[in-house]
Parts: C-alpha cells; sequence; structure tokens
C-alpha cells in the first residue's frame, strides 16, 4: 500500500522506520499534546509501531509512514485509527499525525493528512471521520481546519484527564470541500 502526493510517499512500515521514529517520539515538544505529555522510549515505539502494522491487517486502513519523496526522510506519520483512548465518541476512526520537530511550518501535515482523509473515503470506504487534538495544540487545530473539518465538542481523556477537542467530517463534506 502507498499513496503519494508532489512532495510525500505514504507507504507501510519497513523495519528501518523504528529508529527515526523512535527520535520523533523522544522529542519532549513534538510529544506536548500528545496523550500525557511524556516522551516514548524506542521500545514504547516499537510496541506502538507494531499496534498501528496491526490495524492495517485487522481493519484494511491504518496509519502511513510519511517520506519526503526528495530525500527519503521519514517525516513522520498520518493515516487513520480507531480512538479507543477516547470511549465516548466510539464508533469512529481518527485522522491523526505527527511530524518530527523539523518538518513543522512546511504544509507537511496537512499534505499528508489530506492525502490520508482521502483515501479513508474513497478507499477504505468511511462515512465519517473524526480528529482530536488537545485544546491548547493551535498547529493541528489549523490542520483539521484546513482538511474541512468542523468542531464537535470538547471533552476530556479519561486516562490521563487532557482536555480534548473532537472536530468531524463526513464524506459528502469532503466530495464538496475537495471536488470528490
Amino acid at each position: 500500500m502507498e499513496l503519494g502526493t508532489e512532495r510525500l510517499v505514504l507507504r507501510r512500515w519497513r523495519e528501518e522506520d523504528l529508529d527515526p521514529l523512535a527520535v520523533i517520539d523522544g522529542d519532549p515538544e513534538v510529544m506536548r499534546f500528545i496523550g500525557d505529555g511524556s516522551v516514548r522510549t524506542r521500545e514504547q515505539t516499537a510496541t506502538a509501531l507494531a499496534s498501528m502494522e496491526r490495524g492495517w491487517d485487522e481493519r484494511g486502513f491504518g496509519i502511513f509512514a510519511v517520506e519526503l519523496r526528495e530525500t527519503g526522510e521519514l517525516a513522520g506519520w498520518a493515516g487513520l485509527a480507531v480512538p479507543g483512548f477516547l470511549p465516548e465518541v466510539l464508533p469512529a476512526v481518527e485522522i491523526g499525525w505527527r511530524l518530527g520537530r523539523r518538518f513543522w511550518g512546511r504544509g507537511i501535515a496537512t499534505e499528508a493528512a489530506g492525502e490520508a482523509l482521502r483515501f479513508g473515503f474513497t478507499e477504505a470506504g468511511l462515512d465519517r471521520i473524526i480528529s482530536i487534538c488537545h485544546v491548547d495544540h493551535h498547529a493541528s487545530a489549523r490542520v483539521m481546519e484546513k482538511l474541512g473539518m468542523r468542531r464537535e465538542r470538547e471533552t476530556v481523556v479519561p486516562a490521563h484527564g487532557q482536555p480534548v477537542r473532537v472536530l468531524a467530517i463526513t464524506r459528502g463534506e469532503f466530495d464538496v470541500i475537495h471536488g470528490g
């Protein structure tokens, strides 16, 4: 499974992705608004990576590795998952992303998430996709808005008490906005 944009390749994970992903997950600034804000060890990243791959096998959709087409560097990830950490929104599929800090501010998250969103509606056959971010994570909120997502609610993640915002988009809304 591989998707592409002008600047990016969205693909399944490879063994050699673990170390660069562990660097991303180990950066306190990257992880500031993720979960309880803790960084991940290499072992925790390996567990998360295995879980991302299982998602593909179990559901036929999942989290893509995002690499720069020009250099082949792993910039981070973007894709679809079931947000089990927030039971009140289930059943649902969430679009999310995480990039290494040096890839911020270049439109990569919007480009990658837009392609993953397109995949979710056109190839995975989803009717509605949500996105969840910490209420203070303004950069992610901007990406969600650029994708055409609308605000649904604010709530708190039960496991760690962090306040989050939930946005959503339907297939019909996506088609109107993105000419689908």
